[in-house]
């Protein structure tokens, strides 16, 4: 395959049907990140996320032979994801703990700041992201997973609602209560 980085998702995953293992290589690279992230603050486990993640990558090898291109490849990957989760949840007598595992460590303290910056300003820095991730776990799941695909996939509220088999008007007032309430409880740092 040449040019593979200028070849969209759909030529990919259209080559990966044909037998290019590589597509499924630059698909994989693509969207990993995005696709852990979501998994990770859907289940709010990094043990689970992992499990949930190796799934949808097979979900998606499995489901290779259907695959027909009508949406956005990202569609198409979060709708597995999406179901992964709808099962897993419905599987599981108790839904896990959102909060960080003790012995992990908090994403927070992760966070490198600009040597450059003044003491108050990653202060403030710290304070709204430790608010930011407090109010992403507190959102009904149902926004939370629109907020997220939104903002981690780039997925548009049509594309929202394919993944997650409601209609594109539930889909965007899910988006629109999240993004509310978001700003709601960030407005002292603002």
């Amino acid at each position: 395959m040449g040019g593979e980085d200028a070849l969209s998702d759909e030529a990919l995953m259209a080559a990966y049907c044909a037998g290019d293992p590589q597509a499924f290589d630059l698909l994989y690279s693509r969207h990993r990140g995005g696709l852990y992230r979501f998994l990770l603050r859907q289940s709010g486990a990094p043990a689970l996320a992992e499990e949930l993640f190796q799934d949808v990558w097979m979900g998606l090898i499995g489901a290779r032979k259907r695959y027909v291109p009508q949406a956005r490849f990202a569609t198409f990957l979060y709708r597995i994801a999406h179901n992964r989760l709808v099962d897993h949840f419905r599987r599981s007598v108790h839904r896990h703990s959102i909060s960080t595992p003790e012995g992990e460590l908090d994403p927070v303290e992760l966070l490198q700041a600009d040597p450059s910056e003044q003491p108050d300003v990653r202060f403030l820095a710290r304070a709204q992201i430790e608010q930011f991730g407090k109010l992403l776990v507190t959102l009904p799941s149902e926004q939370r997973e629109a907020f997220v695909m939104h903002e981690e996939a780039g997925l548009s509220v049509e594309e929202i609602a394919a993944a997650t088999g409601v209609s594109p008007e539930t889909a965007k007032s899910r988006l629109r209560y999240a993004i509310a309430k978001l700003r709601r409880g960030l407005k002292e740092f603002v």
